[in-house]
């Protein structure tokens, strides 16, 4: 994948990097200063002022702000950052000679930091428990984390941050997210404030696409759907090593898509309300907990997923009708995807995606599904598991 510009301590006005609203410079005399965009410059990253279109908007995913205003609309004009702010602190030699980069990996149950050096190992990772319900907290520990990564790396390095729902074109806030806590919150300006240094950020699916597509088990292939099965269900959607991201910042989202033909099969199940405030989205019948909750109802037994897995696996009856409607769901859900999008390569990420049964059953499912008399579409395990995505937050900046 072809990535941006590096960011320059150095660099002048055309290469300025904007980073959010109402960012607090820490000297009164660095204050901020606008530019005009850096127009046809690969790097450029937009600020989310108003609007805030282009906050999410990095050189990685498109060649220019042309190609991005056709993807996401206007590019908005972007605040400088500071060049004698602490990003012009001079790397260490153990920084500059890996090439580190840094991610973020927000989850709704751990938050997970990463150094990547330059060949995409990693040389330091730390996880911690996400603060439940606790917007203020859950910036809190992320700039914890950057702090320790500063101090491993000896050098304060941008953050790049998988994290789940989107920014709204709108309104520059947080929006979509199953970790509700976080909606309608500034959090790119809050955590940027926080770090006090530019934050490059992607919906936590497309950055595990990215990472897969980048150098993990779909490295090669054109084009890439990236699925996140865990306590939500998510898409990421690259294509010749770029995110799509789409002229809404939504591409992808398939688990907020309704459940095909949910009538055929589940004639005496209820309608399930979705917290997005649609009802019967496959989030509600695909994502771990809602299999959990499913199965719990039909035996009376409060069984975790690898719990229900390993019955299956041993010939429990109920275990294995439970595995049965997931392989089913799951392949008309991703038949929808493969109709519209026809991708090379499917790489089921999240706790669901460490399933074996939908690497043996769902190629045989999903050709059942789709609207073609050939199905070769792979499907894969992620190379790098539960990391692919602090991975890709990581590949985010160059």
């Amino acid at each position: 994948a072809e990535h941006p510009k590096p960011l320059d301590p150095a660099a002048g006005e055309e290469d300025a990097i904007a980073i959010g609203r109402d960012l607090r410079i820490a000297a009164a005399d660095q204050a901020e200063q606008i530019l005009r965009p850096n127009r046809g410059s690969k790097g450029t990253l937009a600020g989310c002022d108003g609007g805030a279109t282009g906050a999410l908007r990095h050189g990685a995913n498109v060649a220019s702000d042309a190609e991005a205003e056709a993807l996401v609309g206007p590019v908005p004009q972007p605040r400088r950052f500071n060049r004698n702010d602490s990003m012009s602190d001079p790397p260490s030699t153990t920084a500059a000679t890996e090439g580190l980069r840094l991610g973020i990996d927000l989850g709704g149950t751990k938050i997970e930091a990463a150094l990547l050096r330059r060949e995409g190992s990693i040389a330091w990772r730390q996880r911690v428990p996400t603060p439940q319900g606790d917007y203020r907290g859950t910036i809190e520990a992320m700039s914890a984390l950057v702090d320790r990564a500063d101090n491993e790396a000896g050098v304060r390095l941008p953050l790049g941050l998988a994290f789940p729902g989107s920014i709204s074109p709108r309104t520059g806030k947080q929006r979509n997210s199953n970790s509700v806590c976080l909606n309608g919150q500034p959090i790119l300006a809050d955590l940027e404030a926080a770090i006090g240094r530019p934050v490059r950020a992607e919906n936590d699916a497309n950055c595990f696409a990215l990472s897969e597509a980048s150098d993990g088990a779909a490295v090669g292939r054109s084009t890439v759907f990236g699925v996140i099965l865990g306590t939500g269900v998510g898409g990421g959607v690259v294509v010749e090593g770029r995110v799509v991201r789409g002229r809404n910042g939504i591409a992808g989202e398939w688990g907020h898509t309704a459940l095909p033909r949910r009538g055929e099969a589940h004639l005496s199940e209820p309608a399930r309300r979705c917290y997005c405030g649609n009802t019967d989205c496959l989030e509600q019948w695909i994502a771990g907990p809602a299999v959990e909750r499913e199965h719990r109802s039909r035996t009376g037994r409060d069984w975790r997923l690898p719990e229900i897995a390993a019955a299956a696996d041993a010939g429990d009856p109920e275990a294995t009708a439970a595995l049965d409607r997931l392989v089913d769901r799951i392949a008309r859900g991703l038949a929808s995807v493969c109709d519209i999008f026809d991708p090379d390569a499917i790489v089921l990420g999240g706790g669901l995606g460490n399933l074996e049964v939908l690497y043996r059953r769902l190629p045989e499912a999903l050709s059942r599904e789709v609207f073609s008399d050939s199905f070769d579409t792979e499907i894969l395990k992620p190379a790098h598991g539960d990391s692919s995505g602090v991975r890709g937050a990581a590949w985010l900046w160059p």
